[in-house]
């Protein structure tokens, strides 16, 4: 075995605190005095109304138009006001809800410029007036449904998170945004969509947390006890991490070869939510790979810091698990995380290796740097076996393959059932994270048959489907869709509500299904 400790532990203090506060939205009746506003400006069929969008910040409308605002989504123009303060206008674009998640990110990314200028080099405030007072902003809207409402509030929540490890004071930044709409429109089902809204911002911010959370800090312990922390605070919520010994009792044999190879031994984390009266039985599965060497199949070196977020999918299960039980949405779930760390040492596990999973299927290993299908078919043969589910829905970071069909902003979609598959489609809608149905090419069912074993892990083929039909393998033939998200669960500049790093992908998602499963939607 490796030695018995790292040889240079970082402080989990020097963290950020988990989870990072995202911008509070709230709808109200009427303007606030005294706090700075933003104007929502459509492009409209005739062009941007300036005209109005001038007399509502006090400016005439030709002047926004010599700065050459276009009301572009996203675009966003500080305009000056009386006594030092400042109002913005704000491009809807062709007022698609991606417009209005745009408008709220870029507004919420001004704001921070603009408190940024505010401060000086040692972080003490500069007199610029009432600069600070655009810690909060009011924004007029035009009339609007809930879904556009709630594509706003989502970008305005995270269109500006941010996650440092620094030993500087936070930053200035927008801490709470006022919706006011139209006049005579209902207020009530806007609040609805707001507050659901939020619990989209929460589970994405709270995953971006666990992924972005640096590799020497985040081990498999640590992940799950900070999980199952989180989850004490929540009514509802159960939360047990299995170690070692009880994987090894129980022959969870790919979690353990995964993590053998590491001085941070591997866990499992079961989270329960079961409501009175839920009908349906929801299983998420999420890989919690805490950082991926490639094993003795060992990785490039460039890029390979990237891999602290090869748990995205963990992350994101257990977010919407935290969400589901605090919507208190009438459908019972149970999330599952199999974490380890896939390291290089002379007990990593080997190509040619064949091991058991929970349930005797064996594998034969052809690649160490395929290990999140060996340690989520353990967790799924579990979930077939133990937790009797309607549904199971496993989120990885799984496939090179995906990224490259898909590129960085489209998850995989594989299912065995057509109207989970369609659910999970419309969820991805609601919440602005697009899906694309991929194929169970039964064609290539046999090349992931083994001969040495049952199965073989990684075999030649389409990587994302032989991925995909390896892990078919473990579900008993119960109703399953896989998402494979190594294309979107990182980016590498910003776009929308997303920022560099990692993007929280797929847990809104999962919350939204759950909502359509106890028909909330």
């Amino acid at each position: 075995m490796p030695g018995s400790s790292r040889s240079a532990q970082a402080d989990e203090t020097a963290l950020p605190v988990i989870p990072t506060a995202v911008v509070e939205v709230d709808v109200v009746r009427q303007r606030r005095s005294g706090v700075p506003t933003a104007v929502l400006v459509p492009k409209g069929e005739s062009g941007a109304d300036l005209e109005a969008a001038g007399e509502a910040l006090g400016v005439d409308g030709g002047v926004l138009e010599s700065l050459g605002f276009t009301a572009a989504a996203g675009e966003v123009l500080a305009v000056p006001q009386p006594r030092g303060q400042f109002g913005w206008v704000v491009g809807l674009g062709e007022g698609e809800p991606k417009h209005w998640r745009s408008a709220g990110a870029g507004l919420a990314r001004a704001v921070r410029e603009r408190l940024g200028d505010s401060v000086d080099e040692d972080g003490d405030p500069q007199d610029l007036g009432d600069a600070h007072d655009a810690e909060y902003v009011q924004l007029r809207l035009p009339a609007a449904d809930g879904q556009r409402v709630a594509a706003l509030a989502l970008g305005l929540a995270l269109g500006d998170y941010r996650f440092r490890v620094t030993r500087e004071p936070a930053a200035p930044r927008l801490r709470k945004a006022l919706l006011v709409p139209a006049d005579g429109a209902d207020v009530e089902p806007l609040r609805a969509a707001v507050a659901r809204a939020r619990e989209w911002a929460a589970a994405t911010a709270l995953t971006r947390d666990l992924a972005n959370a640096p590799s020497n800090v985040k081990t498999p312990a640590w992940l799950t006890e900070l999980a199952a922390g989180l989850a004490g605070e929540v009514p509802g919520v159960s939360a047990v991490v299995r170690d070692e010994k009880w994987l090894a009792e129980q022959r969870f044999g790919g979690t353990l070869a995964v993590g053998g190879g590491s001085v941070s031994p591997p866990r499992l984390l079961e989270m329960t939510f079961a409501p009175e009266g839920a009908e349906r039985h929801l299983v998420l599965v999420g890989k919690g790979i805490t950082f991926d060497t490639g094993g003795l199949s060992l990785k490039p070196a460039d890029g390979m810091h990237l891999m602290r977020t090869d748990m995205a999918g963990g992350g994101a299960v257990i977010a919407a698990m935290l969400s589901i039980a605090r919507l208190q949405l009438p459908v019972r779930v149970t999330a599952l995380v199999p974490a380890a760390e896939n390291h290089v040492s002379g007990s990593s596990y080997r190509p040619g290796d064949v091991v058991r999973h929970y349930g005797g299927t064996t594998t034969e290993v052809s690649n160490t740097d395929a290990e999140g299908r060996m340690v989520m078919a353990d967790a799924l043969a579990y979930a077939a076996d133990r937790l009797e589910p309607d549904l199971v829905v496993d989120v990885a970071t799984l496939t090179g393959a995906a990224k490259v069909g898909l590129g960085l902003r489209t998850g995989a979609l594989f299912t065995t059932d057509e109207d989970l598959g369609r659910r999970l489609r419309a969820a991805g809608e609601r919440t602005g994270e697009a899906w694309w149905p991929m194929p169970l090419a039964e064609d290539h069912v046999d090349d992931v048959r083994g001969d040495l074993a049952d199965l073989r892990q990684a075999p030649p083929g389409p990587g994302g489907v032989v991925a995909a039909l390896f892990l078919r393998e473990f579900t008993a033939g119960l109703p399953w869709a896989h998402l494979d998200i190594a294309g979107p669960a990182r980016a590498d500049k910003p776009y929308a509500e997303v920022v560099p790093g990692a993007t929280g992908f797929a847990a809104r998602t999962l919350v939204e299904l759950a909502a359509d499963l106890a028909g909330e939607r």
